[in-house]
């Protein structure tokens, strides 16, 4: 069955009739595991020592970031800030109902969801904006190494530390969270953001999508702005 033909109505007593659903586009898919990737990367070349890489990683991870700010602006319907983004209050009722086992119904991210990806999105552009600085400061290639006083500098070298290790435990705790979705809600979390498809009830409307071009001239412009703040911080 596509997702445009005609769905039968549910006979009384029967759960609803499901259909395929694209609810993830492939610039929001693919933004995801290159963080991934790219994080993992970041990572492994801290570890050996390797900074040439870390920082070009650093600046593409940026770039990416840039581009995921946009399209939470300007993107499809389920990458909106907007179409994701609850008050705190119903985050928490949507918590109280972790350990409750019922359908998924969710067209994106739901209530508490939406919060840790804002957590995520701005640890990650507070560790690749300070490690910009960091590494132009002690490179002494950036304009503003040259009248930052010391005690900022030395606060953004801090930061871009201590955000690193609250960026892991985040990450450790998305990764948990998504197991326990899958573990006790029966919810899997991971397929949709590798096919962008989701079974949801008929009566459930596609989401609206962005034409991918879009993405691109998002993505170049934020390619442009970490080539400016690289020359210049």
């Amino acid at each position: 069955m596509n997702a445009d033909d005609p769905v039968p109505p549910p006979v009384h007593g029967e759960p609803p009739v499901r259909r395929r659903v694209l609810v993830w586009d492939a610039p929001t898919r693919l933004f995801h595991w290159l963080v991934v990737v790219l994080v993992a990367s970041a990572y492994a070349t801290l570890k050996l020592n390797w900074i040439d890489w870390h920082v070009r990683i650093g600046e593409a991870l940026l770039a990416l970031l840039l581009f995921r700010v946009l399209w939470g602006c300007f993107g499809s319907e389920t990458a909106r800030f907007g179409s994701f983004v609850a008050s705190p209050a119903a985050a928490l009722r949507h918590l109280r109902h972790l350990f409750r086992r019922e359908p998924d119904d969710q067209v994106g991210h739901n209530a508490a969801g939406g919060w840790m990806v804002l957590l995520l999105l701005a640890l990650l552009l507070l560790e690749t904006l300070s490690g910009l600085y960091v590494y132009n400061e002690v490179a002494d290639e950036g304009p503003l190494s040259e009248w930052v006083p010391a005690w900022i500098a030395n606060a953004i070298s801090t930061l871009h530390a201590v955000v690193w290790d609250v960026l892991l435990a985040a990450v450790a705790m998305h990764v948990l969270v998504i197991t326990l979705y899958a573990l006790v809600k029966g919810h899997n979390l991971v397929r949709p953001m590798l096919t962008g498809y989701k079974p949801l009830p008929a009566s459930v409307a596609a989401p609206r999508q962005t034409p991918a071009w879009l993405a691109l001239l998002m993505l170049i412009a934020g390619a442009i702005a970490v080539m400016l703040l690289a020359a210049y911080l």
